[in-house]
């Protein structure tokens, strides 16, 4: 038997076994009956199902809830269950070759529209993603999948109980189904000026469904523990995605931009716009494909269906661990996943990384399943990276990153192992066993991340500005200070005032306008030299009745509020490093992990390490983020230090975690500061905040970009500046060329000043610079000298 034959890859010991599924009762069947063969066989019913759902899609009157459904089931349901057939032989489990499946649909739906799109214009077609044309081809992929592919095997007895059983489902169901309504019916309710309370009641609901799932964990089938986590992950995204009648957010403005662009033309072209988000075919010809096929809105592409897909992320990081841990590793390591605050602070608003991070969950599922052939599932994982390269770039580049460095302190570690066998003679098996990264495993993904930011799609500028500000901060060069967000780490990093931040900015402006500013283009310097910028604070929500309850007893709330946070932010921190040391060294631990899973979790780590102490990372890339791709390999490390941090309560562990759980999710979603007040809104629940005035649109700034747009187009010429916040808003509607800033130090002569809502209606501007939020006030009377030509309320513009 060779090395390979005995390698299990990532596991050593199996995890505790399923539930038996001869627990149910079976059903009395005839001795006489014998097994029944379907009328027509599975696949054929499948791939013929396409014809109706294809004239639906083509008929001119369809109905838009058929056409919906008809372009749904083109899209992910016809896919999703002809992977399966492929799917169950590369992984072990029903559920995880279900989940598979859903990540090869999209990236199935991805390579079929960048197939047409790149072949039928050399065939004479100028718009090759119309409604036509994706359905015959999605239809033609469904059969070719169909024709080529296996269907999944008849499941076995035991097998098929495992997925019958409901025994949980109406609970879980209920809890789940009330905090999806919830979280739809509370993000309406604000949007139409009411209040947070159905909001804040939905995320109650979502953490007394986190609890139910643990605490019954033994007694329920995963399918229902998996679903309810499904439901969760699916309502804390809802809640934040619906936000606002039209599309709300930071980088999903832009986003949503280069899917118009897209979609206008028909055809994606990344040479007329060479910009990395133009590049990300996740939000460019993915979304494209929902439009064309179904009666969906726009706006409901990115905000209902990429976070539903998305919602499937954090079952996909319990069903990876639950491959080599426990049910309860499993379910705290998902929870976590939901828990982090950039779950559904930020994830919402970035619909790249939504799918970059579900076809990221689809590799790790792949990665700690050995079960399956190992050299299977290696090429089924550089396959699924290289979906990631054409979703997202910054995922791609973290996680090439996070492997490179596993893969170096695996040989680091086998080096030092095979000089201490030296002495010994027998190997020990773990030595034996074969690392799952080889060296193609990276290089390939890394290869294709460079083709396809290099010649492929020419979007590389950003990395190399990146590294090149990188290896002048690490040789001792000229290096920006990093975001305040490093001040949350342990491992470095200081909070810079506003007011300094505000300073750099202005002289950064300065340095860039000088020779035009010569020119007279700009304001001259003298003008701006007495003109005042002083720094707004973040405002914060008045005490309610509890936090004055508190407050009556010399407790300071906002001092309260801050503190919560920052413990929160050194306890994931602390937990993970904990967690190694509890894996590797503690007699009795809930998780042994082997030499793969520990390289893999310190990869990531080093990585956000990097992130902390290289100042331009942390600019370019959250920090918060990239902690958050980071729980996907190492959540079973902070599950397990949790685990053993609470094992003196014996029986009462696992309720313990549910309290902790449970309020750190209340607390970080923004319930507790929103019962207390004293701490700044956040957009979920309120409307008000800083999220809610910079990314929140306004019917009137709307109209008057439509406008401004339309006399500019009359006119022939002319230059538009606003604010980098209302300008993010409202760039889909300005397509003349447009300067995001109206500093007084970037304000030109000969340019329209489109003042947005906020600006108009508080007088301060925002800017974001050095990966922090600045707010000032804005100086009005630098506008004096300028003819106001439109106003209607809520937005002005000068000339």
């Amino acid at each position: 038997m060779t090395i390979e034959d005995e390698t299990l890859a990532l596991r050593v010991t199996a995890p505790d076994p399923e539930p038996p599924a001869e627990q149910e009762p079976r059903a009395r069947t005839s001795r006489s009956a014998g097994p029944r063969r379907p009328l027509i066989d599975r696949r054929w019913a499948i791939l013929l199902s396409l014809a109706p759902a294809s004239v639906l899609e083509l008929l001119p009157q369809t109905p838009s809830l058929l056409h919906t459904l008809a372009g749904l089931w083109l899209l992910f349901g016809v896919p999703v269950l002809l992977w399966r057939g492929v799917t169950a032989r590369i992984v072990t489990t029903g559920t995880a070759a279900l989940l598979l499946a859903v990540g090869f649909t999209v990236l199935t739906d991805i390579v079929v529209a960048l197939t047409v799109n790149t072949t039928l214009p050399l065939l004479g077609v100028d718009r090759p993603l119309t409604r036509l044309i994706l359905t015959v081809a999605s239809a033609g992929a469904a059969v070719v999948l169909g024709v080529l592919v296996p269907m999944p095997r008849r499941p076995r007895r035991h097998d098929r109980g495992a997925w019958t059983r409901t025994r949980g489902l109406r609970p879980v169901a209920a809890l789940g189904g009330l905090a999806l309504v919830l979280s739809v019916a509370g993000p309406i309710r604000l949007n139409n000026g009411l209040g947070g309370t159905v909001s804040a009641v939905a995320m109650v609901v979502v953490a007394a469904l986190i609890c139910l799932l643990l605490l019954r964990r033994a007694r329920y089938p995963v399918p229902v523990l998996e679903f309810g986590l499904y439901c969760v992950s699916a309502a804390l995204l809802l809640l934040t995605s619906l936000r606002g009648q039209y599309i709300t957010g930071h980088d999903i403005q832009k986003e949503y931009l280069y899917f118009r662009l897209a979609l206008g033309g028909e055809h994606w072209d990344i040479g007329t716009y060479t910009d990395p988000y133009n590049a990300c075919l996740s939000i460019t010809l993915l979304p494209v494909q929902i439009f064309q096929l179904t009666a969906l809105s726009d706006t409901s592409v990115f905000k209902v269906v990429l976070p539903l897909l998305f919602a499937f992320t954090p079952v996909l990081v319990h069903r990876a661990v639950r491959n080599v841990a426990p049910r309860v590793v499993a379910l705290i390591s998902a929870v976590y996943f939901i828990v982090f605050p950039t779950f559904l602070t930020d994830m919402p608003y970035l619909g790249r990384q939504e799918i970059a991070f579900l076809i990221l969950g689809c590799a790790m599922v792949v990665l700690t399943d050995s079960g399956g052939p190992l050299r299977l599932r290696r090429i089924v994982f550089v396959v699924l990276l290289g979906g990631i390269v054409l979703s997202h770039y910054s995922t791609t580049y973290v996680v090439v990153g996070t492997l490179a460095v596993s893969f170096l302190l695996d040989k680091a570690w086998r080096l030092v192992s095979r000089r201490g066998r030296g002495r010994v003679r027998r190997k020990r098996r773990e030595d034996r066993m074969l690392s799952f990264l080889t060296w193609w495993v990276v290089a390939v993904p890394a290869a294709l991340a460079l083709l396809w930011s290099g010649p492929l799609t020419h979007t590389g500028g950003q990395v190399e500005r990146t590294l090149t500000a990188v290896a002048s901060a690490v040789f001792g060069g000229e290096s920006e200070s990093g975001s305040s967000d490093t001040a949350y780490s342990i491992l470095g990093g200081d909070k810079i005032p506003a007011s300094e931040r505000l300073k750099e900015y202005r002289a950064d402006l300065l340095e860039r306008t000088a020779t035009e500013r010569d020119d007279g283009d700009y304001l001259p310097l003298k003008e701006i030299d007495g003109l005042a910028t002083p720094v707004v604070e973040v405002p914060t929500m008045k005490l309610t009745a509890a936090g004055r309850f508190l407050d009556a007893f010399g407790i300071s709330v906002p001092g309260l509020n801050g503190a919560l946070r920052q413990g929160a932010a050194l306890f994931f921190q602390v937990m993970v490093m904990a967690g190694f040391a509890v894996a590797l060294w503690a007699r009795r631990s809930a998780f042994r992990p082997v030499r793969d899973q520990i390289t893999i979790a310190a990869g990531a780590w080093c990585m956000v390490a990097v992130f902390t102490l290289v100042p331009q990372l942390s600019v370019d890339y959250s920090l918060l983020r990239a902690f958050q791709q980071g729980l996907f390999f190492f959540a079973p490390f902070l599950a397990t230090a949790t685990l053993w941090a609470l094992r003196w309560a014996g029986r009462r562990t696992v309720p313990l975690a549910c309290v902790l759980l449970s309020g750190l999710l209340l607390d970080l979603s923004g319930v507790v500061p929103k019962v207390l007040g004293g701490y700044p809104a956040q957009v979920q629940l309120s409307n008000s905040g800083q999220y809610h005035s910079i990314y929140y649109p306004h019917a009137e700034e709307r109209r008057a970009a439509l406008w401004l747009d339309a006399r500019i187009a009359k006119d022939g010429r002319g230059l538009i500046q606003t604010d980098r916040f209302s300008y993010s808003r409202l760039q889909a509607l300005l397509t003349h060329p447009t300067l995001a800033d109206i500093h007084p130090a970037a304000l030109r002569t000969d340019s329209y000043v489109l003042l947005g809502t906020v600006p108009t209606r508080t007088g301060q501007v925002t800017v974001f610079y050095g990966g922090d939020l600045i707010t000032y006030e804005y100086p009005m009377k630098v506008l004096d000298s300028r003819d106001v030509i439109y106003s209607n309320g809520g937005a002005v513009i000068y000339r």
